[in-house]
């Protein structure tokens, strides 16, 4: 039982470091794809042989950071089958599909044409080229598109039934699967929040491009059209943002308790803006939930429901199963006590179907499958043995959403001001402090990204499939000290690639002038 639990906890660790690692790549290559796509365009149009070299500067550091995304990319998908095989056999035939498409259709894509925008100048036509760097852009979203789908279906499994015949889910409607409201709201909310987090670190490497006097007008161009993608990129954010916690709220309330640090909810309930959680505070005890908090009246209710007097339940309200209609008035629910007992029945069922099956009884197998699929919503819950087990670690997905929001917030205000001031002639070149913000705010943008993508994850555990498939069922049967091993591994390549790849962008934005990159090609 020790080593099954350190299994548990090793894999998740290393598809946590694998994932935190790639994310470190995917966003920015999502929002600098259309960025270059957007100058490249300006340079056909213009024929400014100054917005050419702006084009290819950028385009470089894309190419640098593409690749190593790629790399960390393919080992996060390998990692479902040397570490997740009880997950891949469980709904391999529904995951597996959007994750297909992806590599048949976008990766595919992408890296076709990404060989022509990269040695394509000379060999095709302008107007080729740029449609090569358009649908390297569009490549690079339609793989963020099919990966979102397929951990959108974790959150929130649809289009599928268990096939107990085979002791695994099947897909039976590709579009529930694929125009879900979470699927959708997901692949917005992270593609548009790319664009931001791009647009930042065009601004920030341009605002130490003016801080040194280096390549002053390549910089101020490059802010232009930065900020705009920004503006436009986390407003958008923003809204699909909103979208995300309204569908969070219908499917996985337990998350939003968690994101809230929520434990007893009521009509018309707060946001909390900012706080301090209790750390002594658990589901059932009496202790305060927050040590401090700022917060806006209602602002829970509204944001979740539209309505600003809605009930939004706690932690301890869905364990309980317990609402409340507007007039006050308590409903119980199924608690979370029976799901427990009505996911073991689940499970009972399975196995008596599964001798049934041996045995060929057929009154049997019809008894068994009915009970089965009249418990099958439940059927993850039956891996439990105590209610505290379903609760996700509030206080990191806590911290890890507000801090996400903060970030989010300042950097509406960053792009707007940012604007303004790029085009007000010399104002930005002359700015020292807002030059050093811009620089500064290349780390912030990357902890808001990271903290989004935690409250994403750790916010759904312990579930790998939500409602039907625990953390500690999907596990390969491997030794932990193998995964550890792995771990390190991963956690020293990993390192060495990131180290890699901020040496040579550092080496490439220092070291390269407007006129070299005009001149190499």
């Amino acid at each position: 039982m020790n080593d099954l639990i350190n299994v548990v906890d090793w894999s998740r660790a290393q598809f946590a470091l694998t994932a935190i690692y790639h994310w470190l790549f995917v966003p920015l290559t999502l929002g600098l794809s259309v960025i270059v796509a957007i100058m490249e365009t300006i340079y056909i149009r213009t024929k400014d042989k100054k917005w050419l070299g702006i084009t290819k500067f950028w385009m470089l550091l894309f190419g640098i950071n593409f690749a190593i995304g790629v790399a960390t990319g393919i080992i996060l998908e390998f990692e479902f089958g040397t570490n997740w095989s009880n997950y891949s056999w469980f709904v391999g035939d529904i995951f597996g599909a959007p994750l297909a498409i992806e590599g048949l259709l976008a990766f595919f894509m992408e890296s076709t044409f990404i060989a022509v925008m990269f040695f394509g100048w000379k060999k095709v036509s302008p107007g080729f080229h740029l449609a090569a760097t358009w649908l390297t852009a569009i490549g690079a979203s339609l793989s963020a598109l099919w990966i979102l789908v397929a951990n959108a279906w974790m959150q929130y499994p649809v289009g599928m039934q268990f096939d107990p015949a085979q002791m695994r889910n099947v897909m039976d409607s590709f579009a529930d699967v694929a125009l879900s409201p979470v699927a959708i709201n997901k692949f917005f909310h992270t593609v548009l929040s790319g664009w931001a987090l791009a647009a930042v670190f065009v601004i920030g490497v341009s605002g130490w491009l003016l801080l040194k006097k280096r390549n002053t007008d390549m910089a101020i161009k490059s802010i232009k059209v930065a900020s705009w993608v920004g503006i436009i990129g986390i407003l958008l954010t923003i809204h699909f943002g909103d979208g995300s916690a309204k569908a969070v709220y219908k499917v996985q309330p337990m998350k939003l308790a968690a994101m809230e640090g929520l434990y007893r909810g009521q009509c018309g309930q707060k946001i909390i803006a900012w706080g301090f959680l209790n750390p002594q505070k658990e589901y059932n005890n009496n202790e305060k939930e927050l040590i401090f908090d700022i917060s806006i009246p209602k602002g829970l209710s509204w944001l979740a429901t539209g309505n600003p007097d809605a009930f939004v339940p706690g932690i301890n309200d869905l364990i309980d199963g317990i609402e409340l209609t507007a007039n006050g008035d308590t409903i119980y629910n199924i608690s979370y006590a029976e799901r427990i007992e009505r996911g073991k029945i689940a499970h009972n069922a399975l196995r008596l179907y599964d001798k049934a099956q041996i045995e060929g009884n057929k009154e049997l197998l019809d008894s068994a499958n009915n009970v089965l699929q009249a418990n099958y919503n439940y059927f993850g819950y039956g891996y439990f043995d105590d209610v505290s087990e379903a609760i996700p670690d509030t206080c990191l997905v806590f911290y890890s959403f507000h801090i996400m929001v903060i970030i989010g917030g300042y950097l509406l205000f960053f792009f707007i001001i940012v604007a303004i001031m790029a085009f007000k002639g010399t104002v930005l070149q002359k700015s020292k402090l807002m030059q050093w913000i811009a620089i500064l705010s290349i780390p912030a943008v990357w902890i808001c990204s990271e903290c989004g993508w935690i409250t994403a994850e750790l916010g759904r555990q312990p579930w790998v499939i939500e409602g039907l498939m625990p953390t500690r069922a999907a596990i390969s049967d491997v030794s932990s000290t193998s995964v550890q091993i792995t771990f390190f591994l991963f956690a020293i390549i990993f390192t060495g690639l990131l180290i890699a790849e901020v040496s040579i962008m550092l080496h490439q934005i220092k070291n390269k002038s407007l006129t070299d990159i005009q001149n190499e090609h």
